[in-house]
């Protein structure tokens, strides 16, 4: 089989990726077939599989990278030693990373039902650290009196939920920009845990 014009390994393997998620977001997973992807990339069917084993495999590596992404940002961060300080960069990085990222959070957290076990199993531990950090930020301020909340664990649940909502209304050009749409949710999220 002919290659096609720009169906190289550096440009095909990103192409059939961003194609993917942005098929997976608009259209589900399940309502997506490879022959799409391929058509969106320019590609014949065939040539995705020297790519991917299969669409279950590329939707696996694209949850995987998505929060390899968000996890390895995290840790970059600068740590703080004060809890309130460090729940305050946690909620403006949660807020501005995933509105950079709007279709592969929906991907991460609607198509989660579509990974077979051991797969949703990989991304649940990736999921659980990311919530550990958080959790752990709550807990230290609850020891040291800076918060007021009954438990942290499920605070955190609690506030990952509300922050990570901001990307399915939130739009470039709308009556906020997303520096007020911070400062607001910062306030919801100190009133939250009571600080």
């Amino acid at each position: 089989m002919a290659r096609k014009k720009n169906s190289s390994a550096e440009t095909t393997r990103p192409r059939i990726r961003e194609a993917a998620l942005r098929l997976f977001a608009r259209h589900g997973y399940a309502a997506v077939s490879m022959r799409q992807i391929a058509t969106e990339v320019g590609v014949q069917a065939g040539t995705l599989y020297l790519y991917t084993a299969d669409k279950q495999t590329l939707l696996f590596d694209l949850m995987q990278a998505h929060m390899q992404d968000l996890l390895a940002a995290l840790a970059a961060l600068p740590a703080q030693d004060d809890p309130l300080a460090a729940l305050e960069q946690f909620t403006r990085f949660h807020l501005r990373h995933h509105r950079a990222r709007q279709d592969a959070v929906f991907i991460s957290y609607m198509e989660l039902r579509n990974l077979e076990p051991e797969n949703f199993e990989r991304i649940e531990a990736m999921r659980r650290a990311y919530e550990a950090h958080l959790a752990g930020i709550l807990a230290r301020g609850k020891a040291t009196g800076t918060f007021d909340l009954p438990d942290a664990k499920l605070a955190a649940y609690a506030l990952i939920a509300m922050l990570t909502g901001v990307t399915t209304w939130y739009r470039e050009g709308g009556p906020l920009s997303l520096a007020r749409v911070e400062d607001i949710y910062w306030d919801m999220v100190q009133k939250a845990v009571g600080a």
